[in-house]
């Protein structure tokens, strides 16, 4: 309200006032005044048409549009996807539009700056973002760029060519979403950071604009059909979703990285599958001395050196065992290829009740072990240890000493068991059954040749205390599967898992270790076999205690636990992320913790400012799960180092303290980890 404007006068209805009538601003005005506004209308639409108003009137003024004092006074950014109701198990395509205003321009998601124009981290890429549940995936390594511009421009004083986003730009993002997402509503955040520019100077720039969205999923199949806008996905090449569900990368290569011997393998092709075969069985042999596996070795030695007698006899059994490895991973690679929700080969520890349920197993195997203490146990419980003399008994150890394997990944199994589960059903189930069959090769070997083994004891007290202490050392296993079951029905994502079943494990491993050593005085008086056995059981012991106290401990480093919101945070924040991908189930991810990622000068690095560590525990967690299918992996451990632009350098299962000091340094170098933080340019 203008300050010469008369206050309106307010009249009521029940105030008669017959002569005149009411306008919506509450003043009264005479009939012929009424009739001579009524005359004007059709002057007022012809001015809003363009054409000229009576003399002595102007036309209503426009409200002002809202500033900013940043780019977004020059760029209009909208987000749209291509239906509102999908399908679970379907997919929907979200475009991102960046209207720019006339000689205003973006740079491009990869700003390729000439020398002339300066330092490069003053120029800020164009990001898209896309925060999701974690029934939905976000592809952005697929986002589908607009295509960029040429022009002059003079930043630098000198004008020079330079590559932008101008126009009506449109990038595309895919997303799929689960085959297990619930009907309903569910919400997306479109995250863009973007800067404004002209030919000589840049407006401060936007980091992360947000934009929400919502989508609903219907039950699976049920979704109507899709009728996009022409104008905005036209240009969309919906083909990448069959990339994107074939696994397939960029390149069609597999990356392979052991310690820093890195290496790429194209699959495709006679030599390039045969190839990609050996490295899966060679993955499969190496999971035999991962500490999942390693400790059940000497147990089925055992029971193989209990018919080295007889060849046949110890060919038969240890092929059975061979057969129980291949066909669990056969069954695995099966139900990985069939089963939509299932992708990974440590699928089945993500359900605590398995877990819970293999640990007590292992219990009734372990006792079973202690027999020689002379417990009474009930029948099903010795039913369920499996006898070593029999062709069923074998298979069902080679099959349990499978299932024992899947907590860890070894080097080579785990980029070859992404890749192939994303692959046809052919390729899927001849990739595992490699992995089985390269894990199985040692007890064929072993069985092939049994003066190998013809020297472990069989019968007397060194036989019944090899037993006894591999029976203490399963229960430390039982113990460890046991607590993390019941630590993942505890857990709440975001916070790390309880760590006090590992005392417990603790506790069996050092009585392992200190019944070796104590009975190994008592029952041999060689002093070369005290000091063997009796070392190891001290070693044994010693080494328990440590895992307990290390594995219990806060420990060095000042984790952020994985959510999506703490992620985005971090890269608004522009910092590196170190992101470790775990599980409390995960001994390998123990293993590289300990001697790779709490060593000094990593710690160092991880606490530095521009660093953030953000660990992934996959233990019962939806959206962690998620994170790894994102980076391309369906299995553990796995180390990813992200630049300050959220550009991935480095990814690894098997790696050193170097890898990740030089990747954290590659990352301050990158000209996309060091964001601008001035309208310079």
């Amino acid at each position: 309200m203008r300050g010469d404007e008369a206050t309106p006068r307010i009249i009521h209805a029940s105030e008669p006032d017959p002569g005149s009538h009411r306008l919506t601003d509450g003043t009264m005005t005479s009939p012929s005044r009424f009739l001579a506004l009524l005359l004007l209308i059709p002057a007022l639409s012809a001015s809003a048409h363009g054409q000229s108003f009576p003399p002595g009137l102007s036309p209503p003024k426009a409200p002002a549009p809202p500033r900013f004092f940043d780019s977004r006074d020059e760029v209009d950014v909208s987000v749209a996807v291509d239906r509102a109701t999908v399908a679970a198990g379907g997919q929907v395509t979200l475009a991102v539009l960046l209207e720019h205003h006339a000689g205003w321009h973006v740079h491009t998601h990869d700003p390729q700056v000439p020398p002339e124009l300066g330092d490069p981290g003053d120029y800020i890429a164009t990001v898209i973002a896309v925060e999701t549940p974690a029934t939905v995936t976000a592809h952005t390594g697929w986002i589908q760029w607009p295509e960029p511009h040429e022009i002059t421009v003079a930043f630098g004083g000198t004008p020079v060519p330079y590559t932008v986003y101008s126009g009506r730009a449109i990038a595309w993002v895919p997303l799929t979403v689960g085959a297990e997402a619930p009907p309903g509503p569910t919400r997306l955040r479109v995250l863009v950071t973007y800067q404004a520019c002209d030919d000589r100077s840049c407006l401060a720039p936007v980091y992360e604009q947000p934009f929400d969205l919502t989508l609903f999923i219907s039950p699976l199949g049920a979704a109507p059909p899709s009728v996009p806008d022409p104008g905005v996905f036209t240009g969309f090449d919906a083909s990448v979703y069959d990339d994107i569900y074939a696994g397939k990368r960029s390149t069609g290569t597999i990356d392979f990285d052991l310690f820093g011997l890195s290496f790429t393998l194209d699959p495709h092709g006679g030599y390039g599958f045969a190839s990609m075969l050996l490295l899966a069985a060679l993955g499969g042999l190496l999971l035999n001395f991962t500490p999942c596996v390693l400790p059940v070795i000497p147990i089925k030695i055992m029971g193989l050196s209990a018919s080295a007698g007889s060849r046949g006899a110890t060919m038969a059994l240890g092929t059975a065992m061979a057969a129980g490895v291949v066909l669990f991973w056969i069954a695995l690679g099966a139900a990985i290829s069939g089963i939509s929700t299932f992708t990974s080969t440590s699928e089945l520890f993500q359900y605590p009740v398995f877990t819970i349920g293999t640990g007590i197993v292992i219990a009734a195997m372990a006792v079973g072990m202690c027999s020689v203490f002379t417990l009474r146990l009930p029948g099903p419980v010795l039913a369920i240890s499996p006898r070593h003399d029999t062709l069923g008994g074998s298979l069902l150890f080679g099959i349990m000493t499978a299932v024992l394997s899947t907590p860890c990944t070894a080097p080579f199994m785990g980029a070859a068991a992404a890749w192939a589960a994303m692959q046809s059903s052919t390729a899927t189930l001849a990739t595992f059954t490699a992995i089985g069959a390269g894990m199985a090769s040692p007890y064929l070997l072993l069985s092939a040749f049994p003066r190998l083994i013809e020297r472990m004891p069989r019968t007397g007290p060194a036989s019944d205390l090899v037993k006894q202490t591999m029976g203490l050392l399963m229960l430390a296993a039982a113990a460890y599967f046991i607590g993390t079951g019941i630590s993942a029905l505890l857990v709440q994502p975001g916070e790390p898992v309880s760590r006090l079943s590992w005392w417990f494990v603790a506790a069996a491993g050092a009585a392992g270790g200190g019944w070796l050593g104590w009975r190994t005085l008592r029952i041999t008086r060689s002093p070369i076999r005290r000091l063997v056995f009796g070392g190891l059981g001290a070693a044994i012991l010693s080494f328990s205690v440590f895992l307990g106290i290390s594995l219990t401990g806060k420990g060095p480093i000042d984790w952020v636990y994985y959510t999506p919101d703490r992620f985005s945070q971090a890269r608004s924040e522009a910092r590196i992320v170190v992101m470790d991908f775990t599980a409390e189930w995960c001994l390998n991810c123990k293993v590289l913790e300990e001697t790779v990622l709490r060593s000094e000068a990593v710690v160092r690095e991880l606490h530095a400012d521009d660093v953030v560590p953000i660990k992934v525990d996959i233990t019962n967690n939806p959206a962690g799960k998620a994170m790894l299918n994102e980076v391309g992996r369906i299995t553990i451990p796995l180390l990813v180092i992200f630049d300050a632009r959220g550009e991935e350098v480095f990814k690894s299962d098997a790696y050193t303290p170097q890898q990740v000091l030089d990747a954290i340094d590659r990352a301050r170098d990158s000209e996309r980890a060091r964001p601008g933080t001035s309208s310079a340019r």
